[in-house]
Parts: C-alpha cells; sequence; structure tokens
C-alpha cells in the first residue's frame, strides 16, 4: 500500500454516544464535518480532505457500524446517528458546523438538520434521494433501476450469509456499476474498502443502517412539513440511474429545505467525490466560504 493513497490526517477514537467512534481530522478553521456512504468508510473523502483543509478544519467520522467506528447491533436509526455526530462536536468543542453528506451520511445529516438546526451552519447532500421518499416511489422500476439491495440487505442475518467471504465481488460490483467510469476506483483503493468490510461486524453493521429504514421512515414522516432552514447544496451524479436518472433531484431537495442550491455533476455516477473531485471540490470551497452570510 503506497502511502500517497491516503491524504495527511490525524486519526481519533473515544467513547461517544455509547460507542467508540473513530474519526480523522486535517486543517484549521470553520468546522467542516463529511459524513460518507455505503459502500465506503471516510477513505471516501480522500481526494476532498487535502483541498479543504487548506481553508477549514475537518472532521470526517466513521458512521456508525463503518470502519473502524464502533458496530453495535442497535443504533442505527439516523437520529441517534445524528446523535453520535452531536457527540462527537461537543467532545471537539464544536458549537455549530457545516455539515457534508454522501449517500447515507446524507439521511445522516439531514435527520441533523431538523434535529439540530441550531448547530447547523451550511448543508450538502451528495447523490441522495431521502429514505421516505424512496419509499412512497419504490417499485420495480425503481429496483430494477438500483434499489434492488435495500430490501436485500434489510433482510435479517441472510446477507451476512452470503456476503461472507465474497466482499470483494460483492463491493467491487457496486464500484463499478456505480461509476460513469467503472474502472473509475484501482484495484488499490477497492482493496481498502474490501479490509474495512472484511472486519469483524462490518457488513453486519452496514445492514443494519438499512435494516432501519422502518425506523427512518416514521421519522421523516413525523416532520416532513418541517423544512431544513439552513443553506443547502445539492449535487448529484446526472449518469447514475438510481437518482439523477430516476428523480428529479432539485425538485426534491426543494421540497425538503427553504433555500437549495442545486447542481448535477455530468459524467459522474453515484461516488461523486471520488469520481469528480474536480467539481465536488470547487462547488464545496465556493458554499462553505459563504457561511456567514
Amino acid at each position: 500500500m503506497t502511502g500517497t493513497l491516503f491524504p495527511e490526517v490525524t486519526h481519533h477514537h473515544a467513547r461517544l454516544n455509547g460507542i467508540t467512534q473513530h474519526w480523522v481530522t486535517a486543517g484549521e478553521g470553520p468546522p467542516v464535518y463529511l459524513l460518507h456512504g455505503f459502500p465506503e468508510t471516510w477513505f471516501g473523502w480522500r481526494k476532498q480532505i487535502p483541498v479543504l483543509a487548506e481553508h477549514f478544519t475537518v472532521v470526517a467520522p466513521d458512521l456508525r457500524g463503518y470502519g473502524l467506528t464502533e458496530k453495535p447491533v442497535s443504533g442505527y436509526d439516523k437520529r441517534t446517528m445524528a446523535n453520535d455526530v452531536i457527540a462527537l462536536m461537543d467532545h471537539l468543542g464544536h458549537d455549530t458546523i457545516s455539515l457534508v453528506g454522501h449517500d447515507r451520511g446524507a439521511r445522516v445529516a439531514s435527520r441533523f438538520a431538523k434535529d439540530h438546526r441550531d448547530r447547523l451552519d451550511r448543508l450538502v447532500v451528495i447523490d441522495n434521494i431521502p429514505t421516505r421518499i424512496v419509499a412512497e416511489t419504490f417499485d420495480i422500476a425503481k429496483a430494477r433501476a438500483g434499489y434492488w439491495y435495500f430490501p436485500f440487505l434489510g433482510i435479517l442475518d441472510l446477507p451476512e450469509a452470503l456476503i461472507a467471504g465474497k466482499e470483494e465481488v460483492f463491493l467491487t460490483y457496486f464500484y463499478r456499476t456505480w461509476s460513469y467510469n467503472p474502472q473509475m476506483l484501482s484495484s488499490e483503493e477497492i482493496d481498502v474498502y474490501v479490509r474495512a468490510y472484511r472486519e469483524p461486524g462490518a457488513i453486519r453493521g452496514a445492514c443494519a443502517d438499512y435494516r432501519a429504514a422502518g425506523e427512518d421512515i416514521a421519522q421523516d414522516t413525523a416532520d416532513a412539513d418541517t423544512l431544513i432552514n439552513a443553506p443547502t447544496l445539492v449535487m448529484w451524479g446526472a449518469d447514475f440511474e438510481g437518482v439523477g436518472k430516476a428523480y428529479d433531484v432539485a425538485d426534491v431537495w426543494r421540497g425538503m429545505a427553504s433555500d437549495v442550491r442545486a447542481v448535477a455533476l455530468p459524467q459522474c455516477g453515484h461516488l461523486c467525490p471520488e469520481e469528480r473531485p474536480d467539481l465536488v471540490n470547487d462547488e464545496l470551497l465556493s458554499f462553505l466560504a459563504n457561511g456567514d452570510d
């Protein structure tokens, strides 16, 4: 493994909100938290961290159940996972933050935005359709467009049994089919993820994240009429079948937040921060720099 694969970061661990959390930090300035998606870890932000660290204090945790963070059997509803972020903020002494979430991390971030409005400066969501909207629109066409794994991972025990020992095959399928350029990730980069998902409890943790869908939908339905009031940047891969080609993403998020900037990223699939870091970083720097507006 070459050292150039990883950005210069500092690794941390602490017991927060009842679990041992792992996160990395870099840079100085106003705090920006980066929440990764599935099937990734904090490593999914490696192309953003050095750029953002020139202007901000960057904090990139492994979410509950992922990476080097503890993988308990419960607590995967997005309210609890948002409270994991709050506990981390309190530990680091950050009263308010800008919050960037991709995929599953965007679900945590949007719940954070509603539950902790006074702790949020700016919100960025990347290639995500809210859980409630997915549930309301789910059909065979959506399953074929890429949402088949939502119910699959939601099945108790079976996914772990089928995936065990075949983590590389399982994960590589997503990295290749979700990318505009199927070879976007090198074998070395994929190996970083494969090793993380081979750790004890890692597949169970990811499945538990999806198994919390019922709780997440209930939480989202209860405050569906409450708009996120923080300035919100929405980005998505224009060429991903499951998001940009399946939904009017801008319209979806204008139903979620009151102040939305919507940006479709060309020649880009689902893993936007990894596939189009040039565009993602430009948009992040511009949007986050206006944090005092």
